[in-house]
């Protein structure tokens, strides 16, 4: 081969790389993703079968998979090329681990890095943290698949596709539907259904719209969008970008797929030839133990094993044996079995024993059908006073979807006794690392954080879901802390529900010493004002380190709201702060969190703020109004004999007396009178 023979090979070879390399920067496309040029972190994984999992039913984890190569979306202001317009579809699946609750989504994400180091599981879905949220900084477009409710980013519901611009809160969203034309109308579809879907996103550049479509896996794409939205991308992103998908799992879990994706910089993507997808891992299914029934042929022995099975079915049928009536059955997913979750619990040893108190027990517990760990609480029962109602109340209470709040996941009713189910908080309890030596001291920053967390879940509670929960329990015995620290507000026991616009009519005050508001004795009624002042002695046990109500040698009681007080007037404040925190605080929140616990305690329920003014001060977006101490009046309602007790106090409208009956625990119990 002579050597211009050889040179023209060597600029042909150069020739067919460089035209290979930019056609692979422009369009590419993945039937399954063996081979797949993909940077992956976090969790994510490509299953043998060229499958791309972001997610499995890990607890707050995040799972990354992006482009390796960048995409040159915005050129330089001296640059002639106008910015493109851009097409890309993909087929996606989310499997829960339990049917009917999900955590948390995916995002097809356009981002200035590949690199999340400071990302956060939960509601920011592996792409911002609750400090980077929002900043236009961030540069950043994702198209995300939520499938929880989330106030704090104004979430429209739980099943919504979103379009975000460096934020989680959308700039526009809508349920998840698509339109049939054979019908003429929108069809739902359930984000969670376990289902794949293929989702298209489509920006011109011309008109500066951005379109994303959705519908199932096997369907053509629809000719109305989900979304369509006036967006000038070129005034976001940057000159490269990468372009890949972000997932996370919260307190419950869902594993989250990709099956295909194909995209183009430069005109529609190519269809997805689903023939070629990969499939699913197959669901799980609950075991099924062998029958312990062994024929043998024999008459006699046949009759002796007969009557063996009868003794032996009848003691496991009253081992395991449930309390159910007909009016149960319209709560069917909400009822767990007695035999499932004696199993979970090894048959409630003392070895899974979480805490115990006048309310009973709280187990840990892994379910046999499904390996999702949870949290039994039993408590005594009375079946025939007003259990219909608080079983309504307990599957109203199972749509309660907030970060914040502990997940209750249903019950069981055996004999005398109720068996309460909710996820398990693997930190534990606030209180125990406030109060006791089992737990290293809680860092400022955390214990700012599990405040802020509690304020915005019963700002949810009280005003922005379907009706109005009052807890009526706040305390810090009932704040559990997840792998993360996060506080999540548990323990409804004592919750009730009543419409908004209307009063909650009761006859019994329930609670804890040193979290009850005064009035309650008085009236005899619970309102929004009464957890507000609940929340205010949180506030100032966190930050103070000691409980509402102080025992000092055998006789002296000390309580809190007066220890604070005292330090304001004498224009020290901070002296209440608790001494393990060493200084290590920002004086500027420990001030904040002092006053605004004495603002919340006040005597007068009129005079405390709102949940909505309490997470607005907490958040910084409103200012703590100048307060006079000689204006706030703080009374405290009851003291202590020896600790902090719970009271059940039956009251009288006629005679307008109550009379209080103590228990000596710090834990909270059911009582026939809610």
């Amino acid at each position: 081969m002579d050597a211009s023979t050889r040179s023209l090979l060597l600029l042909t070879i150069l020739f067919n790389i460089h035209f290979s390399l930019a056609q692979d920067e422009n369009q590419f496309i993945y039937n399954g993703f063996h081979g797949a040029n993909l940077h992956l972190d976090g969790i994510a994984k490509i299953h043998p079968n060229g499958l791309l999992q972001l997610t499995n039913i890990s607890k707050q984890q995040i799972g990354h998979a992006f482009y390796k190569i960048p995409i040159s979306f915005n050129k330089s202001s001296s640059s002639s090329i106008p910015f493109p317009s851009f097409s890309t579809n993909f087929v996606f699946a989310m499997v829960p681990e339990l049917p009917d609750i999900s955590g948390h989504g995916i995002a097809f994400t356009i981002s200035p890095s590949m690199s999340f180091e400071h990302a956060v599981a939960t509601q920011y879905l592996g792409l911002f943290n609750i400090t980077n949220n929002g900043r236009p900084t961030n540069h950043m477009l994702a198209i995300e698949l939520d499938t929880v409710v989330n106030p704090e980013f104004e979430d429209i519901d739980d099943n919504h596709v979103g379009m975000d611009v460096n934020s989680l809160q959308s700039v526009q969203s809508a349920s998840a539907t698509y339109f049939s034309a054979e019908e003429g109308k929108n069809i739902s579809l359930k984000l969670i259904s376990g289902d794949p879907m293929q989702l298209w996103i489509d920006y011109d550049a011309a008109q500066k719209i951005l379109n994303v479509t959705i519908a199932p896996v096997r369907r053509t794409k629809p000719n109305r969008p989900l979304l369509s939205t006036p967006i000038d991308l070129s005034q976001i992103l940057l000159e490269n970008m990468y372009i890949g998908f972000s997932a996370s799992t919260g307190a419950i879990a869902s594993e989250h797929y990709v099956l295909g994706w194909s995209f183009n910089k430069t005109g529609p993507a190519q269809s997805l030839e689903i023939s070629k997808l990969p499939r699913l891992p197959p669901h799980k299914k609950s075991r099924q133990k062998p029958s312990n029934i062994i024929i043998i042929s024999p008459i006699a022995a046949t009759v002796v094993l007969v009557m063996v099975i009868g003794a032996v079915y009848t003691i496991r049928r009253k081992k395991y044996e449930e309390l159910r009536e007909d009016w149960e059955t319209e709560y069917g997913p909400q009822r767990f079995s007695y035999k499932n979750l004696y199993i979970a619990t090894k048959g409630f040893k003392e070895t899974e024993l979480l805490g115990a108190g006048g309310f009973g027990k709280v187990y840990r517990g892994t379910l046999p059908t499904s390996d999702v760990q949870v949290a039994v609480k039993r408590v005594s029962h009375d079946s025939k006073q007003g259990m219909k109602e608080f079983v309504a109340e307990i599957a109203s209470m199972r749509r309660l979807r907030h970060r914040n709040l502990v997940q209750l996941l249903g019950y069981c009713r055996r004999k005398g006794e109720l068996l309460l189910v909710y996820d398990y908080m693997p930190s534990g309890s606030l209180d125990k690392f406030l109060f006791s030596n089992e737990k290293p001291a809680l860092s400022w920053f955390h214990r700012f954080q599990v405040l802020k967390g509690v304020a915005s879940a019963l700002l949810y509670l009280h005003e922005e879901w379907e009706q109005v929960v009052l807890h009526r329990d706040v305390k810090a015995s009932n704040v559990l802390l997840d792998a993360d620290f996060n506080g999540r507000l548990g323990d409804f026991g004592l919750a009730r529900l009543y419409d908004h616009g209307t009063h909650l009519q009761t006859t019994h005050v329930v609670g804890t010493v040193g979290y009850l508001a005064p009035e309650l004795t008085k009236t005899g009624k619970a309102s929004t004002r009464t957890d507000v002042f609940a929340f205010g002695a949180l506030m100032l046990e966190v930050a103070c380190g000691k409980r509402p109500i102080v025992l000092q040698g055998l006789l002296e009681e000390v309580i809190l709201v007066d220890l604070v007080m005292d330090c304001w007037k004498r224009g020290a404040i901070l002296d209440a702060s608790d001494p393990k925190l060493d200084g290590n605080y920002s004086a500027e929140e420990m001030e904040l969190v002092l006053k605004l616990g004495l603002f919340c305690s006040q005597s007068m329920p009129a005079m405390r703020p709102s949940m909505r003014q309490v997470m607005q001060y907490l958040d910084g977006s409103a200012s703590l109004p100048e307060i006079q101490t000689d204006k706030i009046v703080c009374t405290s309602t009851f003291t202590a004999s020896n600790e902090a007790s719970d009271l059940v106090i039956p009251f009288s409208s006629s005679s307008g007396k109550c009379s209080a009956h103590s228990f000596s625990s710090n834990e909270s119990i059911l009582h026939k009178g809610r």
